[in-house]
């Protein structure tokens, strides 16, 4: 069942209609694995079709209820089994309340959507990462949604670097595990933003979304923008860029004075590290201390320590 008209025609770069007065009638549960509507929402998993309809899948509850929760406006469709919609009537309420499309759909037709789901999942605009988690409501970020690719990633990096005093920055971070792990922990750490420069992975990856656990709407997820101008938006704010990198000559157990100010921690590629012009432009170049066998740590886990090690120094 459905509690909006069909909003399945997507059109790039224009935002769905949201009615006014009176829903439309229910149709009955979506049964069909084989059409075409189906087949749009399973297409999401393809990079080319995410970025051809500025539209991306998130699976099943946890992101999905954060996403009704924090990005409501950024929502296009909310797709659940039965089964799904019982036993998260919370999600669903939410939704309805918010006057999203949602429709009821058999396990067949979930599974063939994606197997990753557990009954549920929703088709959101790609607006919604560097949009931040919205204020005041289901609507507040209505304007924003209905202008996908109105504004550059510049502009957005600027905005949304002003006044920050934690940023993560991941410079050719290509593991979709590594980078939603890494979005997480930066919200976790209260990080104001999280930069994936262009050439990592696409943020909008499902296995991203899914490891951010929620996390994507929680805080401005920026994607799109060079090294150069990063590090020249990062300068401009006023904030502190450090490098982190094994062979760092400031270790991070000696670096309180440098932790204390506002800054942002760049985060390399998980083979190569940092490249060079990164390293070069940097404040400081910090090392985690490895004081076991091990010849280094993930670069998740490094970045969990030295995000940590910032909001320790600031407090």
């Amino acid at each position: 069942m459905s509690n909006r008209r069909d909003s399945t025609t997507w059109r790039p770069g224009v935002a769905l209609p949201r009615p006014e007065g009176a829903r439309a009638p229910r149709p009955d549960i979506l049964d069909n694995p084989d059409s075409a509507r189906v087949a749009r929402v399973a297409g999401l998993a393809r990079r080319h079709t995410r970025d051809k309809y500025d539209r991306f899948l998130v699976e099943g509850p946890r992101g999905v209820g954060e996403a009704v929760r924090h990005a409501a406006a950024h929502i296009h469709d909310l797709y659940l089994t039965p089964e799904a919609a019982d036993r998260h009537a919370d999600i669903l309420a939410r939704a309805r309340a918010a006057d999203l499309y949602t429709h009821t759909v058999t396990p067949r037709v979930m599974s063939a959507m994606s197997a990753d789901a557990q009954g549920i999942l929703a088709v959101v605009a790609t607006t919604a990462l560097a949009a931040g988690p919205q204020e005041g409501g289901a609507g507040a970020n209505a304007e924003a949604a209905e202008r996908p690719g109105a504004r550059s990633a510049g502009a957005d990096l600027a905005e949304r670097l002003a006044g920050a005093r934690l940023v993560a920055v991941l410079a050719e971070a290509q593991d979709p595990g590594n980078a939603g792990t890494i979005i997480r922990t930066a919200d976790a750490a209260g990080a104001d933003a999280v930069v994936l420069v262009r050439g990592s992975v696409d943020a909008t990856n499902p296995k991203v979304v899914r490891s951010t656990a929620g996390s994507l709407f929680h805080l401005p997820v920026l994607t799109g923008v060079g090294l150069e101008e990063v590090l020249e938006a990062l300068d401009d704010a006023g904030l502190a860029v450090l490098a982190a990198d094994g062979s760092g000559p400031v270790g991070l157990f000696d670096a309180d004075e440098l932790l204390t100010r506002p800054c942002a921690w760049l985060f390399g590629n998980e083979a190569r590290g940092l490249a060079p012009e990164a390293l070069e432009r940097a404040e400081a170049v910090v090392s985690v201390p490895v004081l076991g066998a091990a010849q280094s740590l993930n670069v998740a886990a490094a970045a969990a320590v030295c995000l940590y090690a910032s909001v320790r120094a600031q407090r």
